[in-house]
């Protein structure tokens, strides 16, 4: 895995949500972050590998990005398993939240919680 000084301050973003996506490219670029959004697990998976990241912030609900499967995969990589992983779902959505925390996910939480944490979870180094 390459990791260049960019990547380290770099926040890959697995979202299909487009009032997510808005609302996290105004929060990173209020806060001076790079983000890159991703469309899909293979193109997430291939981007982490190759480029690592600060962070890693995922959509539990998304279609296209098999986010259990994903979060699995990427801990299941020694050099990979230290990328802390955000996901964020619906609040009444208490059996996925476990499902993804026992994937490996570092932080699941409630889109709520997600929108208020947002401007701090990218404005500093994250802490696991």
């Amino acid at each position: 895995m390459a990791k260049s000084s960019d990547s380290q301050r770099e926040i890959v973003v697995g979202v299909d949500d487009i009032f997510f996506a808005a609302k996290i490219d105004g929060a990173a670029s209020a806060a001076g972050v790079r983000i890159v959004r991703i469309k899909t697990a293979r193109d997430l998976i291939a981007h982490v590998e190759e480029n690592g990241a600060r962070l890693i912030i995922i959509d539990i609900n998304s279609a296209s990005l098999d986010p259990i499967r994903t979060i699995r995969y990427l801990k299941s990589k020694p050099e990979l398993k230290a990328i802390p992983i955000i996901g964020f779902l619906s609040h009444v959505q208490v059996d996925l939240m476990n499902t993804a925390q026992e994937a490996g996910c570092d932080h699941v939480m409630p889109r709520s919680a997600f929108s208020r944490r947002l401007p701090e979870l990218l404005s500093k180094p994250f802490a696991q």
